[in-house]
């Protein structure tokens, strides 16, 4: 499971795309990493959340050695992993169950599809953290830099094409507990999706508002780098670099 998570949150086009390319430090490959994970460890921990986050030293192998795995992989830890670890138990339940929906080889939604439909009802239920991270993870997967940002103000009102668009209905539908119709399915149907597809949207919409709350309580505060990953075409990063 750890491996699967670590894949899904920092893809090689991530790791390209965090914050300025000007940073060198991001391109030090694991020495730059893993004195990340010592400074987060040895430092006085940032105020992330209402709850203390857990010393290396006080948390189960398996957690620490996934925390490591995804701060080597990307270059930094999201909070969300420090503020979960706070209790172990739901913290594997949590990662579980995200890694069976964000990592599904089968079914009609593409990984951008899963990440708008993060975006789109974590803005219904202003939600910082999960608006900020996830959109970042959508403007990677889709190469498309603003789409997320107008979903976060605005779907409806969206450069969406039909089928992100009714996507979205359906996801929202059930955000907001709407009764769910037959009619609901057919929207989906005609532009592509099935059956099984509409339970995938509704499953990241129901896990998503679980997670919401839980950010939303706890005060998780978004990782800094995710506000800049992929604001910036790749090409222009690859000038920049040579520029630099």
């Amino acid at each position: 499971m750890a491996t699967n998570i670590v894949r899904t949150l920092f893809r090689a086009p991530v790791l390209t795309q965090l914050g300025s390319p000007r940073l060198a430090w991001m391109s030090r490959g694991k020495a730059a990493a893993v004195v990340g994970a010592k400074r987060f460890y040895c430092d006085p921990p940032e105020k992330i959340s209402r709850y203390p986050v857990p010393n290396k030293k006080d948390l189960p192998y398996d957690i620490v050695e996934l925390m490591e795995e995804v701060e080597l992989k990307g270059g930094f830890l999201p909070n969300v992993f420090k503020v979960f670890a706070h209790r172990p138990a739901e913290f594997r339940a949590f990662f579980g169950y995200y890694n069976e929906l964000i990592n599904k080889d089968t079914g009609g939604l593409t990984k951008a599809d899963r990440e708008l439909i993060i975006v789109a009802t974590s803005s219904h239920n202003k939600c910082l953290y999960c608006v900020v991270s996830h959109s970042a993870l959508h403007r990677v997967y889709s190469k498309k830099p603003t789409l997320a940002d107008q979903v976060i103000v605005n779907y409806e009102s969206a450069e969406l094409g039909p089928r992100e668009r009714a996507m979205l209905d359906f996801a929202l539908a059930v955000c907001r507990c709407d009764t769910i119709t037959e009619q609901h399915f057919l929207a989906l149907e005609q532009v592509g999706f099935d059956r099984e597809d509409a339970w995938d949207i509704a499953a990241l919409t129901a896990f998503f508002a679980m997670s919401n709350r839980l950010a939303h309580f706890t005060d998780m505060k978004p990782n800094l780098e995710f506000y800049n990953m992929a604001r910036i075409p790749q090409e222009r990063n690859d000038k920049l670099d040579k520029e630099g």
